[in-house]
């Protein structure tokens, strides 16, 4: 293999690349910024409208159009001068120092390889099924935005996520069109003389090849793997066919593609990041392999590499319930990775399941996948507040014996990339207002800019907003019923563009609840019909092909929608995806949400609503938890837990439909002199005004960079100079602390209340062990959710005749009682995160 650097080179076929502009025509098609910045919408129209507005696809636009067209448009001096333009424009875009170089132009941090099974960035390349892809796709956007140094890394699916049909009887129906790589905004990276840069993992039995491709996002790029290769074993050329589809062994062969080759592709390329940033416990085995490549340059075991290797790994978990991490059989486990485990990593099989168990020791549990992220990072953070309060109970179990409250997960909220999903007409109205560089650095200025606009330009803005939807609405059902062979007589007449519109878009599973608006069919009818103030409802989403309970819910509301007297009033619609998603937050002026709490993990279609004006309705869960409030929205349930107990669904269902007839629907239609809706519209003013800014990717990606990747980036370069040594001293520390923790011991612990302080004095005895190597402190709960109370005890004298018995002491406020504190011992070393990279504890009894 050529020592030189890869590039990636287009896969044109038989393109006119011999006419003259065409390559600049590439290098606008070929880069996903077009998909947010829409500057380019105006070429690919005029090339072919038709297939434009169908695919909002440049490379397929430019592929398809005829050599004939484009010798045309590219003669015309005004065409050519604007593509120069927009051609000068990207270039200048991608070199400008952004807030990352301007902010911290002295940073340790040179690269973060964000690894996601999927990401969403345009319908242009479909290797996503929702949520998950929606925050990795949002994120890589922002980091190229804020110049924040980050390649993104993951899988190029034959299929991807399954497109959805639903019959005449309401019936969903799976179906699987190929992807075909030449008409994707991709291309495949080549060595300078022009071979395919492929990568060869070993398997049992058969080796597999991956072939590597590029996207380019704006200043950042995406890298893609895939096994469709024709070297390949057969079965092996399907594990990238679907996403999230066939059975674990195929799932583990998609995660071990998408750590070990992910990670290899890097190497191959010559990157080689100070982060690893893994997006959900898919991409775990990246950690192995970052250790196996420091194991390589440095000579040092497994153990040492990973302790080095994984301070700069940063894990974020989605899952808000058990059941949701992935989990392997200990034999598939051993049948795929036994041989890398003792080749390559030069650990036995025991060692390596031991990282993905909270027993080590029990033979017949899985291996989680999420518990070896975790074994694996320097730190771990959940993606909501409350997520992160959920997740730390999720976890406890690694970290026996801890408080609850100091389980190692932190939270970095999620948000949405703005500009992907704002409107031409909102993007209108946040330029006047803010400038159109509002997402290229902070945003703690934008809130009284947008508190300024007056209540016409705000109506009128919903105005526009809901009419386009109906149109696009009503567009969309007559293709879905043609498609179905369903009559489409009266879908153009299909909704008013006057009427309160609600929209509900998500995937379609119990736990979401997606049903609840039909606990009373009769009451959601009467709500929806009513003359003097009547509401329309859109629906959308897929259930998962194998959750045939989500299915079902779906085929309730298609026989609730077949109802004569409901047609006028309710569509559902069919294939929802990310350009549909676009259509609805853009237009609904009420986003329902109704999960059953806690296991919404974040949610983020409510958040794209915010900056187009539309107002969320939805359950005290998720980011919402922490988002609501009176003046921004409205809020469904009592912000606790009550698991799937069919009451409260019923209780919460009878609480939608008072809120909606009682406040919403009233708010809505109570217009002034002027016909605008005065409390409606300062309730849109203070949603987009508050929450926008807030629960923007500007934000979590600050935050990521700030909070993670920063640290991330300093303390893995402290760790791997000297060629790792430090990683030797971990190892080292820890073996001493698990030989001799189980002789450590309290002895007498005496506290004294001396006016208004508490004077504690603990005797320990730490057998023969460093007493450098731990830390006594006093531990005391939170009082009213506040954070636990934390109090290092110094050690004071050496106790006499006890060769390893020390005098430790604390002094504190004796505003509460003496008895709330409790003396502790824990491991300490500068530098180590505790508990998480080692978690004994010793309480006083």
């Amino acid at each position: 293999m050529s020592t030189e650097t890869p590039v990636s080179q287009p896969l044109y076929g038989l393109l006119h690349t011999d006419v003259e502009g065409f390559d600049s025509l590439a290098e606008l098609a070929l880069d996903m910024r077009s998909s947010w910045n829409h500057a380019t919408d105006q070429v690919w129209r005029q090339l072919d409208p038709d297939l434009w507005d169908l695919t909002q696809n440049p490379w397929v636009v430019l592929q398809t159009v005829s050599r004939e067209k484009l010798q045309g448009v590219l003669a015309d001096p005004v065409f050519r001068k604007n593509i120069d333009y927009l051609v000068q424009a990207r270039r200048d875009a991608a070199q400008a120092p952004a807030w990352f170089q301007q902010t911290h132009p002295q940073s340790p941090l040179t690269c973060v390889a964000y690894f996601s099974m999927e990401f969403m960035l345009s319908e242009a390349l479909p290797i996503y099924s929702g949520g998950l892809g929606n925050v990795a796709g949002d994120q890589l956007k922002a980091a190229g935005d804020l110049g924040v140094p980050v390649i993104g890394i993951g899988l190029l699916y034959q299929q991807g996520y399954f497109r959805q049909l639903i019959d005449q009887d309401g019936t969903q129906q799976a179906v699987y069109p190929y992807n075909d790589p030449g008409q994707l905004p991709i291309t495949p990276l080549r060595q300078p003389d022009g071979e395919w840069l492929r990568l060869q993992l070993d398997l049992p039995g058969h080796p597999i090849w991956l072939r590597a491709w590029q996207v380019q996002v704006g200043r950042v790029k995406l890298y893609l793997l895939d096994s469709n290769d024709a070297a390949n074993y057969p079965p092996y050329r399907g594990i990238t066919s679907e996403l999230y589809g066939g059975a674990p062994d195929l799932r583990l062969m998609q995660e071990l593609v998408l750590g070990i080759g992910g990670w290899r592709l890097l190497a191959a390329l010559g990157i080689e990041p100070e982060v690893c940033h893994l997006n959900e416990g898919h991409a775990a085995l990246a950690v192995l392999e970052r250790a196996r490549s420091f194991m390589q340059a440095t000579g040092k075991s497994f153990e040492a590499a990973l302790a080095v290797t994984r301070a700069g790994n940063l894990f974020t978990t989605h899952t808000a319930v058990a059941a949701g991490f992935d989990r392997f059989p200990p034999n598939l486990i051993e049948h795929c990775l036994g041989g890398y485990a003792r080749n390559q990593l030069g650990i036995a099989l025991d060692d390596l399941l031991a990282l993905g168990r909270r027993d080590p020791h029990d033979a017949a549990e899985p291996f989680n996948m999420a518990y070896l992220a975790i074994r694996g990072s320097g730190s771990v953070n959940g993606v909501s507040r409350l997520h992160g309060e959920v997740s730390r109970h999720l976890f406890a179990p690694l970290f026996p014996r801890w408080p609850a409250d100091e389980v190692p997960v932190a939270h970095v909220t999620n948000g949405v990339h703005m500009p992907t999903w704002d409107s031409a007409a909102a993007d209108d109205l946040w330029t006047q207002a803010c400038g159109k560089d509002r997402w290229l650095g902070t945003t703690e200025a934008h809130e009284p800019h947008i508190r300024a606009l007056s209540d016409t330009s705000l109506w009128q803005l919903r105005t526009t907003a809901r009419k386009s939807l109906v149109e696009y609405a009503r567009e969309h059902l007559s293709r879905q019923l043609a498609a179905s062979g369903e009559a489409v007589d009266g879908t153009k007449q299909l909704f008013d563009p006057d009427t309160l519109t609600l929209g509900f878009a998500r995937r379609f599973a119990t736990y979401k609840r997606p049903n609840l608006l039909l606990h009373d069919p009769g009451r959601l009818l009467r709500l929806l019909t009513n003359p003097q103030r009547p509401v329309q409802l859109i629906m959308a989403g897929k259930a998962h092909p194998a959750d045939l309970a989500g299915q079902a819910l779906i085929q309730q509301w298609m026989q609730f929608i077949q109802r004569p007297e409901v047609r006028p009033h309710v569509i559902f619609l069919g294939d929802y995806d990310m350009h549909m998603g676009e259509h609805l937050v853009q237009g609904v002026d009420v986003w329902l949400n109704t999960p059953r709490r806690p296991w919404e993990a974040s949610g983020t279609s409510g958040m794209k609503a915010l900056v187009n004006g539309g107002i969320n309705l939805s359950e005290l869960d998720g980011w919402w938890a922490e988002a609501y409030a009176p003046d921004v929205g409205w809020a469904l349930g009592d912000g606790q837990e009550h698991g799937d107990d069919p009451a409260w669904d019923a209780a919460e269902a009878e609480a939608l439909y008072d809120l909606l007839e009682r406040d919403i629907v009233p708010e809505f239609y109570t217009r002034n002199e002027q016909g605008i809706p005065a409390a409606w519209v300062n309730r849109m003013r203070e949603s987009m005004a508050q929450l926008t800014p807030r629960f923007s990717t500007n934000r979590a990606v600050r935050e990521y960079t700030e909070q993670h990747y920063l640290p991330a980036a300093s303390s893995y370069r402290k760790r791997a100079s000297d060629k790792g040594a430090i990683g030797v001293q971990i190892v080292d520390w820890r073996h001493a602390l698990d030989q001799k923790w189980t002789a450590l011991r309290f002895g007498e612990v005496k506290a004294k209340t001396d006016g208004g302080q508490h004077e504690f004095e603990a005797q320990v005895y730490l057998d023969t062990l460093d007493p450098g190597a731990v830390r006594v402190e006093l531990y005391a709960n939170g009082v009213n959710g506040s954070a636990p109370e934390r109090v290092a005890m110094q050690r004071e004298r050496q106790l006499v005749g006890a060769i390893s018995g020390y005098a430790y002491h604390a002094q504190v406020s004796a505003t509460r009682p003496a008895t709330d504190y409790t003396a502790r011992v824990i491991p300490h070393r500068d530098g180590v995160a505790v508990p998480l990279e080692e978690a004994h504890i010793l309480w006083q009894r």
